[in-house]
């Protein structure tokens, strides 16, 4: 299947949108910014967020799993540094490129959990992995700020579409390292 790269556009700039408001109400919620449960939520999905830029750049695959010795304003920065680059790799690529068979490094460790040979996919529908993966976490995230007490954003894509598609609004960095 195809997937057109503006629809990928739309939905990459809606998670960036969505991304921003819940690292703005996680670094202001105290109980939040400090909880393991959310840190690995967070830390987690821009760890794939990352890998999967990685491949589709052909940097060499690193992959953090244990956030145990950092903060998420510890890496607020980092975090936010993979949008920029991300989205000016998915709008540079072509509809020929989107619809092109890519391996990512960690296909070896996907067949050994499914302990069977897995299909191949293409450049864009891992696009579209990364935006629905995200997705699932950054729920989980809304789920467990409401379980500390916190009132997570509204950021369905309705909304953002209702509100004719803001731009992020990140924290400053210094907030972040409240």
């Amino acid at each position: 299947m195809q997937i057109p790269r503006d629809l990928l556009l739309d939905l990459f700039n809606h998670m960036e949108w969505a991304d921003a408001a819940i690292w703005n109400a996680v670094l202001t919620h105290e109980g939040a910014r400090a909880d393991a449960h959310m840190r690995a939520y967070l830390l987690h999905t821009a760890g794939v967020q990352r890998a999967f830029l990685d491949a589709w750049t052909q940097q060499p695959f690193t992959f953090r799993q244990n956030f145990d010795d950092t903060s998420v304003a510890e890496q607020f920065d980092s975090v936010r540094s993979y949008y920029a680059g991300a989205r000016a790799f998915v709008a540079s690529v072509d509809d020929a490129a989107l619809a092109a068979p890519l391996v990512v490094p960690w296909m070896q460790w996907v067949e050994q959990h499914f302990k069977r040979p897995v299909a191949g996919t293409r450049l864009g529908e891992t696009v579209l992995q990364v935006i629905i993966h995200t997705t699932h976490h950054r729920a989980q995230a809304s789920a467990r700020l409401r379980a500390l007490g916190g009132e997570p954003p509204n950021i369905d894509y309705i909304a953002w579409l209702w509100l004719a598609r803001p731009e992020p609004e990140w924290p400053a960095a210094s907030a972040a390292a409240l």
